[in-house]
């Protein structure tokens, strides 16, 4: 072939090339989704902003399983954090340098030898600087043995169960009040109005069953008499029988310790059975607005615990106050944010001043300054004890009247009254 020939064909190979290499080049997703346990990593878009490096953090979070619904709200509250740290906030500040961050994400499936054994795999093999933990005491439990394994710093913010911190771990830190306080402020304000007597039920796992224990001792300390207490195994599809039995015990409260799913099937059986008590407690559920939309009209008078609500007075030099977060949150997200979220939020928030105060990426620099932390936040008060659980914040308590979320306890955070007796279900 002449070399005139060549030069005049050259064009047409130029532009195969690069037509294949359009084609061949995978698309960025505009935001990551559960694979099979793939890599996830967070998008956060940040400009040249003169940062010198990058964070990296690791969190096995549930996507698919039990927990995908509060898995979503946290790894929601992680990125809210991420996108304001780096394009916002302009990268954490770690001596005279600034830094970037990166979340490492997989999907712990809601199984703790997953959630175990993806901890492992972000250490060893994604070689993160720190972990962010899972959703629920059970993940928690399992993920945070392998962090103390390696010497690695897990901060985290909905693993609540008392057992956790009394292991002697130096490496686990929480943010959120513990399990054991959570019917606290409910069942006190309940007394007050002149409820006498109450039944528990919870399912048989690490943070129900510290929220069963903490009702019983909440009850007796508030002079209400314990009429029946069940327990119930992990992803039980039918409370009828214990519903049962506690409407033929007539108590003025019921008490009902698990997750959402759990909270959805009490008051189903309850409206289904006549089971009318003066007052129904129940974790994680009624705090959470999707709530309301899952049993419409039969959420109202319910009360729950909450971490958090977007109407307290908490506030930081951050995040703005509870209102600014949600508001911040719910532009990103496209709904408002459940407590999980907030306290997902928080999460990440200290470990950054923690960093910050240390000046340093050291391990040990970094879990002295979360000893040391003290600090009011959009959340509320964050103030490590020796065992890592936050010693400085108090629980509320939320009624939904009307299809609204009120906090109704404790007397300083409340923006409503109780309202109780809650009406039986034929007279609604």
């Amino acid at each position: 072939m002449s070399v005139r020939r060549i030069w005049r064909i050259m064009p047409l190979f130029i532009l195969a090339a690069l037509l294949m290499a359009a084609c061949a080049a995978p698309a960025a997703p505009s935001e990551p989704a559960a694979s099979d346990g793939g890599e996830q990593t967070s998008e956060a878009a940040v400009s040249d902003n003169g940062c010198v490096g990058t964070i990296k953090l690791g969190a096995a979070v549930s996507e698919t399983g039990k927990y995908a619904r509060e898995g979503k709200d946290t790894r929601q509250g992680y990125n809210t954090w991420l996108d304001w740290v780096n394009k916002e906030y302009g990268g954490v500040k770690v001596g005279g340098d600034c830094y970037n961050v990166e979340i490492v994400y997989y999907d712990d499936e809601g199984d703790p030898d997953t959630a175990a054994n993806l901890a492992e795999k972000l250490i060893t093999d994604d070689e993160v600087d720190f972990l962010l933990g899972p959703y629920s005491s059970g993940l928690t439990m399992a993920a945070s043995a392998i962090s103390e394994k390696y010497n690695k710093i897990m901060i985290e913010g909905n693993g609540a169960s008392e057992s956790l911190f009394e292991r002697g771990f130096k490496n686990l830190f929480a943010v959120l009040t513990p399990a054991g306080n959570y019917t606290q402020s409910a069942l006190k304000a309940l007394a007050d109005q002149g409820a006498t007597s109450v039944v528990i039920a919870y399912e048989d796992t690490a943070f129900p069953s510290s929220v069963g224990a903490g009702a019983q001792k909440w009850a007796e300390e508030y002079g209400l008499e314990i009429l029946g207490v069940e327990t119930y195994p992990k992803d039980v599809a039918d409370v009828s029988a214990i519903m049962t039995k506690f409407r033929d015990m007539e108590p003025d409260v019921f008490v009902g310790g698990g997750h959402f799913n759990d909270a959805l099937l009490f008051v189903r059986a309850a409206q289904e059975l006549g089971f009318s008590p003066k007052a129904m407690v129940i974790t994680v559920g009624p705090s959470n607005p999707k709530f309301v939309e899952e049993v419409g009209d039969a959420a109202n008078y319910i009360i729950g615990p909450t971490q958090w609500e977007a109407t307290m007075s908490y506030q930081d030099d951050y995040f703005g106050s509870a209102a600014d977060y949600a508001a911040r949150y719910e532009g990103m997200w496209g709904e408002p944010p459940t407590y999980q979220a907030a306290e997902s939020t928080a999460t990440a928030l200290a470990l950054q001043l923690a960093i910050e105060a240390a000046g340093s990426l050291d391990s040990d620099a970094v879990r002295q300054a979360l000893n040391d932390l003290d600090v009011m936040t959009f959340y509320g008060p964050i103030n490590f004890d020796e065992t890592g659980k936050n010693a400085g914040k108090p629980m509320g308590a939320i009624q939904i009247q009307a299809g609204a979320i009120n906090v109704v306890a404790p007397a300083d955070a409340a923006v409503s009254e109780l309202e109780y007796p809650m009406p039986a279900w034929d007279e609604r």
